[in-house]
């Protein structure tokens, strides 16, 4: 491995033996000169003077990947740094800063956590934003299928590498291109071919993890635990992953893609919804068919409660009429409302970009567009009656800023165990929700209607999803299950596994306790800690005391 440079060597040692006996007051001075010395320029502070120039770089580069604009408001903590590594040495240099300055760390890949929490600190401890969107690389490996992919790559950065070096292989991930690789990896990332590729974590080959110590992991050094964490068990919590091998899957030449919008009474809605969670889940591997659910969808220019259907089919068109005439005739589906494209057009397809968008625009990372929004996430085993589906889309018609996404499991996420790796949400699940509810700047004045809506409208719905416990989508962070609040590295007589297991088991359900053990054999320290972040066993204080002062360059510091 790379070496780091000496002037940052001989600042650790001149710091570190501040940092084994205690935790210091945070300073961002010393965090600004451990940069320097590791000569790493591209970063940037609050600056004391506080006029718009002085302070436009500033809120900026912190303002640019804030996708959840509720998390933007100028009352919340802001992070004493944002730091933008460009490669691997730069990257762990930084890690190695913010922890001799004492500062918490937040790794912002895309900037899409639900809740923020890849860029904010709700418990107002001062923390740095180490953002990777500089280390963007893809390096494609057509003749084994396989892609190295840096987690500060968009999943459209990640398309389009793949479409540009081959038109017949892809990956199975997620359809939003400004998404982070880095975050959605972590969670599990679910998209239009898992059906029949499985999940992003599920292709995941290998990985390089800069450890809180500043170590360089790959697979076998990080061991069985800790590679098997990293795939699914949620961002922010074992460290920073610097990039991923995934392994890339076939695609044909020509693929079926079609978005079909059904309007009518809650009544007529309801019966296609109750038709749609029979069949999605059951169709061929092939297909992908979601439905989104509202009163206001936000494709739509119109008030009134309506279904979208976002098909896709690994085939050609006849085909997919075919069998979604057979299988799904209520949708009354024409020839014409199917297209045929390759599988990259239909990535943009699907992208939520402006109409216009060409391939070439699944790099672009301002042409989202960015909301206020809350969401949540249930799972459902059994179909909900027609009645209640009525009774549910009755509700959700009192609020036309609300809709619902229904994403259908089966196929090959029922061939993947529970425990292969921390996403467990594999057989016996129809279908994943994701409630939401998102508004604008003119209506943030109501941001707490908005959220007492959806906390109502998800209570509503307990009786129909899975229970004991309630489980929920890690990839979906929703801090109303419950949070840990760190203050520091130790939490004294509270016992954080305990109280991380309200939410954890939730997203993991009985995979929660090898998480704790992964986390305790790489961070025992929980240096890389959030609301959310899974923790170890026995806290201590700073650094590890039986490694002290000794250098291993293969390995990093220490």
């Amino acid at each position: 491995m790379g070496s780091i440079p000496l002037p940052l060597f001989l600042l650790f040692l001149s710091l570190s033996a501040g940092v084994e006996a205690g935790n210091p007051p945070a300073s961002p001075r010393n965090l600004a000169t451990c940069l320097s010395s590791a000569q790493l320029t591209n970063y940037t502070i609050p600056s004391v003077d506080p006029s718009e120039a002085a302070m436009s770089s500033y809120y900026r580069v912190l303002n640019f990947s804030i996708q959840n604009l509720r998390f933007a408001r100028p009352s919340l903590p802001k992070p004493a740094a944002v730091v933008l590594p460009g490669n691997k040495l730069q990257l762990r240099s930084t890690i190695i800063c913010c922890r001799l300055a004492n500062l918490g760390i937040r790794i912002r890949s895309g900037g899409h956590s639900y809740e923020g929490l890849s860029y904010s600190a709700g418990d107002h401890t001062p923390f740095v934003i180490i953002d990777l969107m500089n280390m963007n690389r893809v390096w494609v490996d057509v003749e084994n299928r396989t892609a190295w992919v840096e987690s500060g790559a968009t999943l459209g950065d990640t398309y389009h590498a793949i479409a540009m070096a081959n038109d017949s292989i892809a990956f199975s991930a997620g359809s939003c291109p400004t998404v982070g690789s880095g975050g959605h990896i972590a969670g599990g990332g679910f998209g239009l071919l898992s059906r029949k590729h499985g999940l992003a974590a599920d292709n995941v080959l290998d990985a390089v993890l800069v450890d809180p110590d500043g170590r360089v992991l790959d697979r076998e050094s990080m061991g069985d635990d800790v590679f098997w964490a990293i795939r699914g068990g949620g961002g922010g919590t074992w460290g920073a992953v610097y990039a991923w091998k995934i392994r890339l899957v076939p695609v044909p030449k020509r693929v079926t893609s079609f978005i079909i919008n059904r309007a009518g009474s809650t009544q007529t809605v309801a019966e296609l919804v109750h038709k749609w969670q029979r069949v999605a889940p059951s169709l061929p591997d092939e297909f992908y068919l979601a439905c989104f659910v509202g009163a206001g969808l936000p494709e739509l220019d119109r008030i009134g409660m309506s279904a979208t259907f976002k098909g896709f089919y690994l085939g050609p068109k006849p085909a997919a009429v075919a069998t979604l005439n057979r299988r799904f005739a209520q949708l009354n589906l024409s020839d014409s409302e199917l297209q045929e494209m390759s599988w990259i057009e239909s990535v943009v397809f699907f992208s939520g970009l402006p109409k216009w968008s060409s391939v070439s625009d699944l790099k672009n990372r301002i042409l989202h567009t960015k909301t206020f929004f809350k969401a949540k996430s249930d799972y459902v085993l059994q179909p909900i009656s027609k009645r209640d589906l009525v009774r549910a889309l009755d509700l959700l018609s009192d609020e036309p800023k609300a809709y619902l996404i229904l994403d259908p499991y089966g196929g090959a996420m029922d061939r993947v165990g529970s425990e292969d790796l921390p996403f467990p949400h594999r057989r016996g699940n129809l279908y994943v929700i994701q409630y939401l509810v998102e508004w604008t700047a003119d209506d943030d004045g109501r941001r707490d209607e908005f959220m007492e809506w959806i906390r109502g409208f998800y209570g509503f719905m307990g009786e129909f999803v899975s229970k004991g416990p309630r489980a929920a989508y890690v990839n979906y962070l929703d801090l109303d299950l419950g949070s840990t609040g760190w203050t520091d590295g130790n939490e004294g007589d509270s016992d954080p596994v305990a109280e991380a297991r309200v939410w954890g088991e939730r997203y993991f359900l009985e995979n929660f306790d090898r998480l704790v053990r992964a986390k305790t054999a790489v961070d025992p320290d929980n240096v890389f800690r959030n609301e959310q972040s899974i923790p170890p066993l026995g806290l201590g204080l700073g650094l590890r005391g039986d490694e002290e002062g000794t250098w291993d360059d293969d390995h990093g510091v220490f």
